[in-house]
């Protein structure tokens, strides 16, 4: 097995708290093990599941570090017992349970895609999380198909940013909520028919407006509580709700008559505790799908700024303040 440095720096969560919790210290660099690479990590990105894990209300699967981050971009370094692709010196981004905070990440070798085509490290690193949660949950449990409508809350987030131009790139059209004129026009530039100030509109309202009363096919959701009974309202006939995070708060109270007489269907997940063999076969699909639409310019990774690893805290204030349009990028090593 190639040399690997004993050593490297990372940030690790000193205790739960607000975002000075955030330390970078020396640990261990980990050995990937059989089916799994080592990356020399360039770049990560930051993610609500980050925030809550550093607040101490999203810990890490069992036998996962508890080092952050789901992202990691560079160049393999090492593969692990029965590993073939990739291979050492190839570059990569992945999506890893834990970890990307750090100058070395161990990856699920299925978890690995390519860095496409005209982008860099930074860019790549934007990419895993965002891309295969919208996947999974838009195109697998969403079943969204071309010619049917998305509303996708929080447009303007990363999980939004991608999910509007995904759907739209194969052939959906697409409505979006977000919290200013500014951010509504970066939805509508990406691809969205319709950006809905939320501080301003009624996204119930304007959803029946635009569908002709009809409503729409499938709805990605980060919002919860009392979202939850006004997407019901916004939906179609067999339209379907999948709810990916809880911002407004896990309880809810809906009418139920709704949801039998639309036949509707009220779905969610989360994706970091997923076997290796769900994520990879995920990552066939990005590999089939979308991997072509980015290398030609269809679909891109919509970066709001690129940090020092370092200066984390900072990242994670920037992302809780929602002032950020698509990903907050960690640079660990320079990749320009």
């Amino acid at each position: 097995m190639t040399d690997i440095p004993v050593k490297m720096q990372a940030i690790v969560i000193t205790e739960p708290g607000e975002p000075e919790v955030l330390q970078l210290a020396e640990r261990d660099t980990p050995r990937p093990g059989p089916g799994e690479v080592l990356i020399e990590n360039y770049a990560t990105s930051v993610n609500r599941p980050d925030v809550f894990q550093r607040e101490g209300s999203y810990p890490p699967p069992p036998g996962v570090t508890d080092i952050p981050g789901l992202d990691a971009a560079g160049r393999i370094l090492a593969v692990g017992e029965g590993v073939t692709r990739p291979a050492p010196g190839d570059a990569v981004c992945a999506l890893v349970a834990g970890g990307g905070y750090a100058q070395y990440c161990v990856a699920p070798a299925g978890s690995c895609l390519p860095v496409p085509d005209g982008l860099d490290f930074g860019e790549a690193a934007a990419l895993p999380e965002t891309f295969f949660t919208v996947w999974s949950n838009v195109f697998d449990r969403g079943r969204l198909q071309r010619g049917q409508s998305l509303l996708v809350h929080g447009g303007s987030s990363g999980i939004g940013t991608t999910a509007i131009q995904m759907a739209a790139s194969l052939g959906a059209t697409v409505y979006t909520t977000a919290g200013s004129a500014e951010k509504c026009t970066l939805c509508e530039e990406l691809g969205a028919r319709r950006a809905i100030n939320y501080r301003e509109e009624d996204f119930v309202a304007v959803i029946k407006e635009e569908t002709g009363g009809a409503g729409v096919n499938v709805i990605l959701d980060m919002v919860g509580g009392d979202y939850v009974a006004r997407n019901i309202s916004a939906l179609a006939t067999e339209g379907v709700l999948v709810q990916i995070a809880l911002l407004g708060g896990s309880a809810a109270k809906i009418q139920v008559a709704p949801v039998m007489m639309k036949r509707l269907t009220l779905t969610g997940s989360t994706l970091r505790a997923r076997e290796p063999a769900f994520k990879a076969a995920i990552a066939d699909k990005l590999r089939e799908h979308v991997w072509p639409l980015i290398e030609q310019g269809k679909v891109k990774p919509i970066v709001e700024t690129v940090l020092a690893l370092g200066e984390a805290a900072e990242a994670h204030r920037l992302l809780v303040s929602g002032a950020n349009r698509g990903k907050i990028v960690l640079r660990i090593r320079d990749f320009a």
